[in-house]
């Protein structure tokens, strides 16, 4: 009788020690969960290697047109709290001329160079993985545009090998997010 009475206790009254397994049992699978759900939000940022043909390119163009006003993205590209919220990573952005940027949870590194409200931001650019002291010019060029804005990237000054890698990118990082976060 006695053990009936002790086995029946320990299935309404876990012992600490099940209490402490199951507890971290669930916290590890919300972490799973929280990580996978990160990892789905925010691209990879790994780099993939350059085809021979662009192996020399250290400079890409692209043109995006976005149904928002220029005022609206250069307002987002520089507010840290917007920058999150589409990105789904972290940012410190200093939106002033010479101001610090720190982006995509810190993996991309910055400094404003020039700012042109609603028109051209020029920011110098570098990745955690680069070598040190190595930085890419990163060039908004925001142009009215039918109901909305041509945005014009010249990204130059990044490393031979880098071509392809940062050139598509730009899509799933940058213009498709934005282009949600805008609608």
């Amino acid at each position: 009788m006695k053990d009936q009475l002790k086995q029946t206790a320990s299935l309404k009254f876990p012992s600490r020690r099940r209490m402490i397994s199951h507890t971290a049992i669930a916290l590890g699978g919300f972490a799973a969960v929280a990580h996978a759900a990160a990892q789905s939000q925010a691209p990879s940022m790994q780099e993939a290697a350059s085809r021979p043909e662009n192996h020399a390119r250290t400079f890409l163009h692209q043109e995006v047109e976005f149904k928002a006003s220029p005022h609206r993205i250069y307002e987002v590209l520089l507010d840290s709290k917007q920058f999150a919220a589409f990105t789904g990573m972290s940012a410190e952005i200093d939106p002033k001329p010479g101001g610090a940027l720190k982006i995509f949870g810190g993996l991309i590194v910055a400094r404003n160079i020039e700012l042109i409200p609603d028109q051209r931001i020029v920011q110098a650019w570098r990745s955690e993985g680069w070598d040190k002291g190595v930085y890419s010019i990163v060039r908004f060029e925001l142009k009215p545009h039918s109901q909305g804005t041509l945005l014009v990237l010249d990204h130059t000054g990044f490393q031979e090998g880098k071509f392809d890698s940062l050139n598509a990118g730009w899509p799933p990082r940058y213009w498709n997010p934005l282009k949600k976060f805008l609608a």
